[in-house]
């Protein structure tokens, strides 16, 4: 059932399309006049408004413009006796949902109604998704070693610079790529992450560029790879020094001539994505043992950003202890726990060798073992790893 708004000045459409619409189960209000609906949707929260065109002292149109500037995503569906295609266009230009000429057809409100509810609920889906997504990759501390991070970070995130993300396992080199992603003008286009680690090497090729059909023995399709996917987002190369040198060739050439091509195919491909590296290695080691392309190091080193390991951070561990403790509850349905002093100053002593992954673990089995605030004893007993 959704809360929808009729808005007409003819007295027997607005009442019509009521008792349609309650016979459909939805919530309907009504108003007469443009100045009455703005009022309603000022101070109500409705799924979908109906707003006629042609109306006195302020028509449909400037309605649907004031309804899109200040709710974006509220549906708007025009109706109209004296519709052309001319108004239909500067309609849905200016925001309309879908347009709809009278005498209404029953058939045609329901299914409209039906499309406009899904897509507003994939909306409010989508952004909860992204909510979450913000969520999990939060930077948490405000040490200096973290604080020089985030201004480098605010720094390059509006431009398109090559960025190559260096640090141990676990301290966060994804969340300092999705940062610079999220906080970039290319946030509205996809962000296609890519474990260089976890693909076989004899597949990556067609994992970053896609193949045709027949390309190899178990391409039964054509397959899009992940440049493709990423076009006009981004790619989050991860542990790209576990990349194979052919592979290396191919990543190369999309940097200089922002072209690919299918495995199997002779066609070049224009791509606009923006590349992100990280990796665990030291790729001047690796350059020299001939495992890394000093080119393409050149090419995707523009800005280097090198994530301090936990333990160069300890000042951020009462942070991140209570960070982790709220999530931890949160996801393991448990009362929110609170954390000592004397507890924290024993988890700074430890040497983080798993860094930020290793201490997210800890935290949450502090919270499911420990007492109901976390105590000295239960780290120094539940954060051994021979529990």
């Amino acid at each position: 059932m959704a809360k929808i708004l009729v808005i007409d000045d003819e007295k027997s459409i607005r009442l019509t399309l009521k008792d349609i619409l309650s016979f459909e189960k939805h919530n309907v209000d009504i108003a007469e006049d443009g100045n009455a609906g703005l009022e309603l949707i000022n101070n109500n929260n409705y799924d979908l408004v109906f707003c006629d065109i042609k109306m006195p002292q302020i028509d449909g149109l400037e309605v649907l413009e004031k309804v899109h500037q200040n709710f974006p995503e509220m549906p708007v569906i025009m109706i109209s006796g004296h519709g052309t295609i001319e108004t239909a266009v500067e309609a849905i230009k200016k925001g309309a949902f879908d347009f709809i000429q009278k005498p209404l057809d029953l058939n045609r409100i329901i299914i409209t109604i039906k499309n406009a509810l899904e897509k507003s609920s994939l909306i409010t889906e989508t952004k909860n998704l992204k909510k979450k997504v913000s969520q999990k990759y939060q930077m948490i501390g405000d040490s200096e070693a973290i604080t020089r991070v985030k201004e480098i970070i605010f720094k390059v995130a509006q431009t398109d610079a090559r960025i190559l993300i260096t640090g141990q396992s676990g301290t966060g080199k994804e969340v300092v790529a999705r940062w610079i992603y999220e906080q970039s003008p290319r946030n509205q286009f996809p962000f296609i992450e890519v474990n260089c680690a976890a693909i076989p090497s004899e597949l990556i090729e067609s994992e970053l560029f896609g193949h045709e059909k027949g390309a190899f023995t178990s391409a039964i399709k054509q397959k899009k790879g992940k440049f493709e996917q990423a076009d006009g987002g981004t790619i989050f190369l991860d542990e790209i020094g576990d990349m194979s040198l052919s592979a290396q060739a191919k990543v190369l050439r999309a940097l200089q001539e922002n072209k690919i091509s299918r495995v199997g195919s002779d066609t070049d491909i224009n791509i606009n994505v923006r590349i992100i590296a990280a990796t665990n290695k030291n790729l001047i080691e690796e350059i020299e043992k001939k495992n890394f392309r000093e080119d393409l190091y050149h090419r995707l080193s523009v800005i280097i950003i090198e994530v301090p390991s936990l333990n160069e951070r300890i000042e951020d561990i009462p942070d991140l202890a209570q960070h982790f403790i709220d999530i931890s509850c949160k996801e393991q349905k448990i009362p929110l726990k609170l954390i000592s002093d004397d507890a924290i100053k024993e988890l700074q002593k430890i040497k983080w060798s798993g860094n930020i992954r290793e201490f997210r673990n800890v935290m949450e089995r502090l919270v499911i073992l420990g007492g109901e605030k976390i105590s000295a004893e239960d780290v120094l007993y539940y954060a051994s790893k021979k529990c």
